[in-house]
């Protein structure tokens, strides 16, 4: 059995870098064959590892670095039916997290991926058409106020973590005006105005929000999460209890587990796992069991 593997070297701060051979020598002291993919830029690895999927010259793909290479290698490996492994060693790692993986101990992480590579566990993702095409999230996908943060922050090099995604919203916050959404969620047509619309696979995004506490990435639904139309001294004051999803309880905050839904909020930018995705209207549904993931079921590793 061949593993392809894909290192950000960029990720959390150069960890990435420096775990890159560390990562390799655990695979090989375990007695898996890899072909290493990693190259000089996401594009270049995608093209790799798309022509090693397509001549079968592997047969599961481990990424290691942030939910942006989860992003990737989940729109990798999906159609093709392999099994992902997830090293995580970013800045968020929201997706590991979500799946009750390590977090920053290679060699753990190594060796969960290596242990389930004839037992991968099965988790759903979203399916996404746009003006992007068609894709796919693992975590969550967006539209909206937190969109538009998310692309404030992409834009900074300081602060680095999760911090700079709150500075990026008290800074975006000063001119937000709220959105009108046309949605149709499971063939029901909605109109209403709104802070943000977010479709969540997983529990938290944005390195720890809470923002969806009882989503799960294998119950066959996705959670529509709306923020309705408040003041922005409101949304202030509730941002800090989404940390521990006390935001649930404010009668602004709407979720809706769905299967399918349709968002349209004018041509505002959309991220996917925090990732730049193209531009709303977006066309979104569930597929449930639809992608392979090298971990145990939660609960498994304590």
């Amino acid at each position: 059995m061949v593993v392809g593997l894909i290192v950000n070297p960029t990720a959390g701060r150069g960890s990435g870098r420096n775990n890159h051979q560390t990562i390799a020598d655990e695979f090989a002291r375990l007695g898996v064959e890899i072909l290493d993919l990693t190259s000089r830029s996401s594009e270049e690895a995608e093209a790799k590892a798309r022509v090693a999927i397509g001549n079968q010259k592997i047969d599961a793909l481990v990424v290691a670095g942030g939910d942006g290479m989860v992003h990737l290698g989940v729109n990798l490996v999906t159609d093709a039916g392999l099994p992902l492994g997830i090293i995580a060693c970013g800045t968020g790692n929201d997706s590991a997290r979500a799946l009750g993986l390590p977090i920053d101990d290679i060699q753990w992480a190594v060796q969960i991926a290596a242990d389930h590579l004839p037992i991968a566990r099965q988790v759903d993702v979203g399916l996404v058409e746009n003006d992007k095409g068609r894709f796919y999230f693992f975590g969550s996908i967006s539209a909206g106020f937190d969109a538009l943060v998310n692309a404030r922050a992409n834009k900074w090099k300081y602060p680095k973590g999760p911090s700079r995604y709150r500075l990026a919203m008290f800074r975006e916050l000063a001119a937000f005006k709220k959105l009108r959404y046309k949605l149709i969620v499971d063939g029901e047509y909605h109109e209403i105005d709104a802070m943000l619309c977010a479709v969540t696979n997983v529990n938290c995004y944005g390195g720890g929000m809470m923002v969806t506490p009882e989503a799960k990435p294998d119950d066959g639904e996705l959670d529509l999460f709306i923020v309705h139309k408040i003041s922005r001294p409101e949304l202030i004051k509730i941002f800090p209890s989404v940390y521990v999803g006390g935001h649930v309880s404010h009668p602004a905050v709407e979720i809706v587990r769905v299967k399918n839904v349709e968002i349209d909020s004018g041509k505002t930018p959309a991220f996917a796992d925090g990732e730049p995705a193209g531009h709303s209207p977006l066309k979104i549904s569930v597929v449930p069991a639809g992608l392979k993931i090298l971990g145990p079921t939660p609960g498994a590793l304590n």
